[in-house]
């Protein structure tokens, strides 16, 4: 499992090495490849490592270099040395003669799983170095094959800084509507059936698969679409692009949305969940900005903004209708 491990990082490390080296890179790859490295000090020991091989291979003949991967790739590793398996080695030896022969070889299917935790978030780079940072308590799986790279938002919400590959489509599916990205920065936060994709900066195309292959639409910086399964078809709506993904500094933005999606959504960022104890209320709608710090203090404040009553009972937070009368006891 280390091994396999090590190889992924490697593998990264090489994709990194030659996205830098492309002449079309820009300072935001520079800058997406110092955060990689700040993630985790094996990031740029691997990196290193790559740069050490790549420079050598470069400056060898075929027999020298095939000696050279055969020092760095041995069939078994020497004691307290750390390897590279020969299959990425073999990749960095096509990466140093081109990039594309190199995507050729990865033709192997490869699935992983991510989450996160209660009011916690975690960043993670993909092995086409795609960044994805996922909010509070939030999961996904990717399935990465030879001609796809293919994501899940099982539940939460999540912000992708897509790698553009346009051999390899990169689609996030969140329930019933998928996202192909088209070179592109987004975030996408799935609750139940309810999506919502924001857009920072470049352009997705959304799909319902509930509406048929005419129900889609391309979006871009400075819009957001929402998928409200009740509906019939999604809602394209204007959005701040510098507001995108605002739980990055624990502040949730909500614009009109039910009460019902505002609530599982603030119970990714609360130990002790909110429960709506009257259906009439998951309905209402609210507009406004919640502060994952100080969830309590909204609460306080929402009876003077909803008709409803905020109560602690068996270790949750009960909304209640203030339009009923209450139970007697």
């Amino acid at each position: 499992m280390a091994n396999t491990s090590h190889e992924q990082t490697l593998r990264v490390a090489a994709d990194w090495w030659v996205r830098l080296r492309d002449p079309a890179a820009t300072e935001r790859t520079t800058e997406q490849w110092l955060a990689w490295t700040d993630e985790d000090a094996e990031h740029l020991v691997a990196f290193e490592r790559v740069t050490e091989l790549a420079a050598r291979l470069q400056a060898l003949g075929e027999v020298s270099r095939e000696r050279l991967v055969a020092e760095f790739a041995p069939a078994q590793s020497p004691p307290r040395r750390w390897w590279v398996p020969a299959s990425v080695a073999a990749a960095l030896v096509l990466a140093v003669g081109g990039y594309a022969g190199w995507r050729a070889m990865q033709d192997t299917d490869t699935t992983q799983t991510y989450a996160s935790a209660i009011a916690a978030q975690r960043s993670v780079t993909l092995e086409d170095g795609t960044r994805v940072t996922l909010g509070g308590a939030t999961r996904l799986s990717t399935h990465f094959s030879r001609g796809r790279r293919e994501v899940e938002l099982v539940d939460g919400e999540a912000y992708f800084e897509v790698v553009h590959d346009a051999a390899r489509p990169f689609e996030v599916r969140a329930g019933d509507v998928t996202i192909e990205d088209i070179g592109t920065a987004f975030n996408v936060r799935r609750t139940g059936k309810y999506v919502t994709v924001a857009m920072a900066e470049g352009r997705v195309r959304v799909a319902d698969a509930t509406g048929g292959a005419h129900n889609s639409l391309e979006a871009v910086a400075g819009q957001s679409v929402i998928y409200d399964p009740s509906r019939s078809a999604m809602n394209m709506v204007a959005s701040d692009p510098a507001a995108v993904a605002t739980w990055r500094q624990a502040r949730l933005e909500f614009d009109n949305e039910p009460l019902s999606v505002v609530v599982a959504n603030i119970n990714r960022y609360r130990a002790q969940p909110l429960h709506i104890a009257d259906a009439d209320l998951k309905a209402l709608t609210f507009t406004g900005t919640v502060k994952t710090d100080a969830i309590d203090d909204w609460l306080h404040a929402l009876p003077q903004v909803l008709p409803l009553r905020v109560n602690d009972s068996g270790g949750q937070t009960v909304l209640s209708d203030a339009r009923r009368k209450p139970a007697p006891h």
